[in-house]
């Protein structure tokens, strides 16, 4: 038996006007999805546990059967892990967004956030920039790594404010603030304004750094501050293999999954042209999961980020048209390998949480799943979306109850 899980990132959504009154999910063309849902079984499941916040980390930790109450340490650990970063128990990781900030206002405090990922900026303009972060502001206890496109590493020996709690301080996450001003968002106090004084003085190192003033002369969002969030320290998770009895492979290109798998013991391959944001390579993720089962895995996740970035833009058509890529390029690609494998399959689809168009964060509710399984017919749903699975009346309270039930427990 092959096991696969298609996730698209925040592909559920609400009813959009501009789209007609559905959802994203309702207007795309996905005829591969709408098959599986066909023919398998079909409902919604909670993936965040109450009280926590409904990040990436949390949701997707819940789906592979890792409790988020136990092993959500913060996303950075795990996005540290997945750059190579050997993290010591006195680390704290914080995530290091490059953001674009506007030139208004002469205080910091008045700048308003417009982009949470600087327009996408590549990650070799993003590295010349983070290395000029840590010439002038990293030192023997703290240091700053490059990861992919706008999303970076600060690893700190003994952070202001370890000693307090595990998770330090409450950062805003840029994604949620944009096109606000930044004075109420940012860290303050005793221990919060040691991270402020940092993000204060990055503004001044980007702004006039070379490749932000040529960028801006290009038209493109400059990143002209680094933006700290999601601190924690180093996770602890037990092999996925071991525990479910299957050689595991991640199909990903953001930091945070590729961490997840690593810590896992997942094997994670890299997949050229794959780049975790709203344009990537949807073709190279599915090829990339082919070879991971003819490699030999039982067990292959496969994470695309495409529609969560197209929800924190607030762009409807751009997220409909993710949902027809992973349907036409990726989820097509992976089902007609498996077909012709000569062994039986379940796929799981879901996304991990919704990203609402109107909100451009993540929300906390409940998402459309399905689980199709090539020996066996169900009576499923006409079309893949939000409202069908939520009429079938079958609920999962609990994201930990997937795994057991895509390994073969009833449900």
């Amino acid at each position: 038996m092959k096991y696969l899980v298609m996730l698209g990132d925040g592909m559920a959504d609400y009813p959009i006007s501009e789209l007609g009154n559905k959802t994203p999910l309702q207007k795309a063309c996905k005829p591969c999805m709408d098959l599986l849902a066909s023919k398998g079984i079909c409902g919604s499941v909670m993936t965040v546990p109450e009280g926590m916040v409904p990040e990436s980390d949390t949701a997707n930790l819940a789906i592979l059967g890792y409790d988020p109450k136990i092993y959500s340490k913060g996303r950075s650990p795990l996005e540290a892990a997945s750059i190579g970063l050997t993290m010591k128990p006195e680390h704290t990781a914080f995530r290091t967004n490059i953001v674009t900030l506007s030139d208004e206002g002469e205080r910091y405090a008045d700048k308003i956030i417009i982009d949470h990922g600087a327009g996408e900026i590549t990650t070799a303009e993003a590295d010349e920039l983070i290395k000029a972060v840590e010439k002038e502001l990293g030192n023997e206890l703290r240091h700053f790594y490059t990861g992919v496109s706008y999303r970076h590493c600060m690893l700190w020996e003994n952070a202001p404010g370890s000693e307090l709690d595990e998770r330090i301080y409450d950062f805003a996450r840029p994604h949620d603030i944009l096109g606000k001003r930044i004075g109420e968002y940012l860290p303050c106090g005793a221990v919060g304004d040691k991270y402020r004084e940092l993000m204060e003085r990055s503004f001044d190192i980007l702004s006039k750094h070379p490749v932000n003033l040529k960028r801006v002369a290009e038209g493109k969002r400059p990143g002209n501050s680094v933006w700290f969030w999601s601190a924690g320290v180093k996770p602890a998770l037990k092999s996925f293999g071991e525990r479910f009895g299957v050689k595991a492979s991640v199909v990903c290109a953001v930091d945070l999954i590729k961490g997840i798998g690593i810590c896992a013991g997942m094997d994670v391959p890299f997949v050229e042209g794959a780049t975790g944001a709203a344009v990537t390579d949807y073709q190279a993720k599915g090829k990339a999961a082919v070879e991971a089962f003819k490699k030999g895995s039982d067990f292959v996740y496969v994470h695309i980020e495409a529609p969560d970035e197209c929800g924190h833009l607030g762009e409807p058509m751009m997220k409909v048209k993710a949902i027809e890529e992973i349907d036409r390029l990726t989820l097509s690609q992976i089902k007609d390998y498996l077909d012709n494998c000569g062994d039986d399959y379940r796929i799981l689809l879901l996304p991990d949480h919704p990203t609402p168009i109107c909100r451009r964060t993540h929300t906390r509710e409940a998402v459309p799943f399905v689980l199709y399984d090539s020996s066996k017919s169900a009576v499923g749903i006409k079309s893949y979306n939000e409202q069908e699975a939520s009429e079938t009346g079958l609920y999962l309270d609990d994201g930990l109850k997937l795994m057991p039930m895509l390994f073969g427990a009833e449900v």
